[in-house]
């Protein structure tokens, strides 16, 4: 017997027959309220507060939500939507927002959380994501990570000439800066966390540290500015938008006054 059958004869039913049939329909079958009813003839507030009587919890927003478009009873209100810059940034705001307002117990919480995710996954899923992360990685090497490429963009609609990856300009270096910016004489580099941490082992650390040194000492033996942006924080909008203005604000200040030469390095 199908499940609109067994609903159908639904309100002559003993409780106990009652709860089952519901159950059934909303917890096996995932059917919403509003489907059970219209099948039932009724309104869906009156199938919830029947389902709290007899002691079946309704399931969440996001859950519902979650099974609706499983169940193709939704469609999902991005889906085939391009997102505006602005609807990107306020998203990112008010994530944001929510992260700085949990306390340090809450974000501990949160982290645990992911831990033990990862601690879940089969040695088989923990290769693959560690595959695909030395893929965008050398992926970044190529074309620029994420933080690279949104700064050239920014800096380009602002007019300043950037040069993108330039290759072998110090004289018999081979070297390359991830932005340059010849008019300021400032060279920028985007360092992602496995320059300062061992997200890729120990041994990688310390070798990208010193190619980090041997760069920085050659780059302000030229008498250039070397602005060093450490990705310090995962990437969202609201975090791209921090770095730029960080950024502008010293790109302003060496326009106005080139910086004395103990002052040439800068951190951000």
């Amino acid at each position: 017997m199908n499940m609109k059958n067994k609903l159908s004869d639904y309100w002559n039913l003993k409780d106990s027959q009652k709860r089952s049939v519901l159950k059934e329909a909303y917890n096996k079958k995932k059917m919403s309220w509003i489907e059970i009813a219209d099948i039932l003839d009724t309104y869906p507030n009156k199938i919830r507060r029947e389902a709290k009587r007899l002691g079946i919890q309704s399931r969440n927003k996001s859950t519902a939500q979650k099974t609706a478009l499983k169940a193709g009873r939704a469609v999902h209100p991005t889906l085939g939507k391009e997102l505006t810059e602005d609807t990107k940034l306020k998203i990112s705001n008010s994530q944001g927002s929510i992260w700085d307002s949990l306390s340090d117990k809450e974000r501990a919480e949160r982290s645990e959380i992911g831990k033990r995710s990862w601690d879940k996954k089969t040695e088989k899923e923990k290769n693959e994501v560690i595959r695909k992360g030395g893929e965008a990685i050398r992926e970044a090497s190529r074309t620029g990570s994420k933080l690279e490429r949104f700064l050239l963009e920014e800096l380009t609609k602002r007019n300043y000439r950037v040069q993108f990856h330039k290759e072998h300009w110090l004289k018999n270096q081979k070297l390359e800066t991830d932005l340059f910016i010849e008019e300021l004489r400032t060279a920028i580099e985007v360092d992602g966390p496995s320059h300062f941490s061992p997200v890729w082992g120990e041994q990688n650390l310390i070798k990208n540290r010193q190619s980090d040194l041997e760069k920085t000492g050659l780059i302000l033996g030229q008498g250039l500015v070397l602005v060093r942006v450490k990705q310090t924080k995962r990437i969202s909008q609201r975090y791209l938008r921090a770095v730029l203005n960080d950024l502008l604000v010293v790109l302003d200040q060496i326009s106005e006054q080139f910086p004395q030469e103990n002052k040439r390095y800068i951190e951000l």
